[in-house]
């Protein structure tokens, strides 16, 4: 799906990069250097995050796509709905508003992958619908971006970054692939790779947030309209992907999971994918919204988590004052694995407010304590 620009413009795919905005492009060598470096962690934060992955439950995922099929609704269904929805309300330019609708279109980032690790989500769900949403970007993204502009008689088509959706899948499955191997065939390492590789993605996410602040300063169009819906945006996507996921009957693990799948898109898809069918001038009146989005995109994962922590804190005192045992246990060694941790947090949701789930359950019997200490959540 090759870009026909409208008449009077030059095609942005086959500019120079002398005519991007000023301010957008980095120097060469920092750019490289920045792109390099990224790159690399990146791939060693899906490798860590890969850690995490169990084969036979990413196989359930796969030969039962319930999860899979409620995430990818969320994102093509829900999101491009939801972007147009904001582009109308709010009166959005034409330009302003096919910028809003690619974004909606983009299928999930690995930010998710980062914070469903954060909150204790399903990994191999989380990791299973970001694979799939990328793969299923390569037909969905031009499809509606076709049928949402048929309103908008917008005279200009869309390049679709097609070599960008399949090197980010290659990003993402290989470190990942590698990563299902090390927890297959040693375990214990792979827990201590997965928590050094969680903190090292919250920190990347950071600098790089800030970084692309930084070199795009000059690039920011203070559109009111713009910042508010880049704000708004990813809360509204994680509340409709948590509630559809809630009507669907998943388990409270998958609902987290299939919230932060829904509300963070793939910015560095969308900022191709600009850049492939817009010419500079009409890049200034755009670019900013994607860079907006993906500072709130970050911020609002940090505050769920920050949410999320809480929640676990109050959920583990409340079950201490039910066993006073539990805490003097805890005091002499430390409590339980994040697998026991994770089933007695699941367990106790369900108890508190049970939605249903997508699959009958194991009977807790596995679940009960074998002493004061293997009883308390970490």
């Amino acid at each position: 799906m090759r870009t026909n620009c409208s008449s009077g413009s030059a095609c942005a795919a086959n500019s120079s990069e002398e005519e991007l905005p000023v301010g957008f492009q980095a120097p060469g060598s920092l750019k490289l250097v920045f792109t390099v470096v990224l790159a690399v962690m990146m791939g060693l934060v899906m490798f860590s995050l890969g850690c995490s992955v169990e084969i036979q439950k990413l196989w359930s995922h796969i030969r039962r796509p319930w999860g899979i099929a409620v995430g990818l609704l969320c994102q093509f269904g829900l999101m491009p709905l939801i972007a147009y929805l904001l582009a109308i309300s709010f009166s959005l330019q034409p330009i302003q508003a096919i910028a809003v609708l690619i974004m909606g279109c983009c299928p999930g980032g690995t930010v998710s992958n980062i914070f469903t690790f954060w909150v204790d989500g399903d990994m191999d769900l989380s990791i299973s619908m970001t694979t799939c949403s990328t793969v299923a970007a390569l037909g969905m993204m031009p499809l509606c971006l076709y049928l949402y502009t048929l309103s908008w008689n917008f005279e200009q088509n869309f390049t679709i970054p097609y070599q960008n959706i399949g090197i980010s899948l290659l990003c993402l499955t290989v470190p990942v692939a590698f990563g299902v191997y090390v927890n297959y065939r040693c375990p214990k390492q792979s827990k201590t790779i997965l928590k050094i590789g969680a903190i090292v993605g919250g920190v990347l996410l950071l600098v790089v947030t800030v970084a692309g602040l930084v070199l795009s300063r000059e690039s920011w169009n203070p559109d009111i309209s713009l910042l508010t819906i880049s704000c708004i945006f990813p809360l509204i996507g994680h509340v409709a992907g948590f509630l559809l996921a809630l009507l669907t009957h998943h388990s409270w693990q998958r609902c987290r999971t299939i919230s932060l799948e829904t509300g963070a898109q793939n910015i560095q898809m969308c900022l191709t994918m600009l850049q492939l069918s817009f010419t500079p001038q009409q890049l200034v009146q755009m670019i900013s919204f994607p860079m907006s989005y993906g500072l709130f995109q970050v911020l609002d994962g940090f505050l769920i988590v920050a949410a999320y922590k809480l929640y676990k804190r109050r959920l583990k005192n409340k079950h201490r004052k039910k066993t006073p045992g539990c805490a003097e246990g805890c005091r002499n060694k430390s409590c339980t694995s994040p697998q026991e941790t994770g089933a007695f947090l699941e367990v106790n949701e369900e108890l508190a407010i049970t939605p249903g789930t997508s699959e009958p359950m194991d009977p807790p019997v596995a679940l009960e304590p074998m002493g004061p200490i293997s009883s308390c959540a970490q």
